[in-house]
């Protein structure tokens, strides 16, 4: 079945806000999630006033969101993921797909932005499929597009979209929903471990983009 309903769970954030956005133009119907559902249904009216009326958004809390979609989207900060992916696993149905978004990144921790931090599971997402529920596919993806440009409708993206997972069928199901946004390309980056470079490749994003005040996507040549 084709994903037709996202739910995008910590969605008013930047990088939520930004893929609910796009998402949401493309003709999908999506539920924004946040701790506090007053707050979620907020953000959705902001973004339907922003789109028109024709756009399908609504809020609910985290919870609630997770019920909903056929793709469960995570884009909370990384400090937040464990208790957010505990909060919310007994929500998430089998055969849903469970999107992680999330990066390492040291200002968890009071850091850098420019840095990683260390993973016992290997990375972010190897974490999030360690505490999904049986029969939930988790796949990583959006780690090296900038929310900045997800949010600026005005612009294609210009960046492609490596998506890792260790089902390969969860992996192609999520290939339209990255080709709905205009500039984006779907990448296939294999099992989910290869997400330790992916997540990785942020950081040196985040660095370039200090240094250069832009923000930059990366695209696979070759192919």
């Amino acid at each position: 079945m084709p994903i037709k309903h996202i739910s995008i769970i910590g969605g008013t954030g930047d990088q939520g806000k930004g893929l609910a956005l796009r998402w949401a133009k493309a003709g999908y119907k999506i539920t924004i999630g946040s701790r506090e559902s007053e707050r979620a249904a907020a953000a959705a009216k902001e973004m339907r006033a922003q789109l028109g009326d024709e756009a399908e958004i609504d809020g609910a809390s985290n919870p609630d969101a997770a019920k909903r979609g056929s793709l469960v989207v995570l884009t909370v900060p990384f400090a937040a993921q464990i208790k957010t992916l505990r909060e919310i696993r007994e929500s998430i149905e089998p055969g849903t797909i469970l999107m992680d978004v999330t990066v390492p990144l040291e200002p968890a921790v009071g850091g850098r932005p420019s840095r990683m931090l260390g993973v016992w599971a290997g990375s972010a997402a190897e974490q999030c499929a360690e505490l999904a529920p049986a029969g939930v596919p988790v796949v990583s993806a959006f780690h090296n597009v900038s929310s900045a440009a997800l949010v600026d409708l005005d612009h294609d993206v210009e960046c492609d979209i490596i998506v890792c997972g260790d089902d390969k069928e969860a992996r192609e199901e999520v290939r339209p929903l990255i080709d709905a946004i205009t500039g984006c390309r779907f990448i296939d980056g294999g099992v989910l471990a290869n997400s330790r470079t992916v997540e990785a490749m942020t950081a040196l994003l985040i660095g370039i983009n200090i240094r250069y005040k832009t923000h930059t996507g990366i695209r696979i040549t070759g192919i």
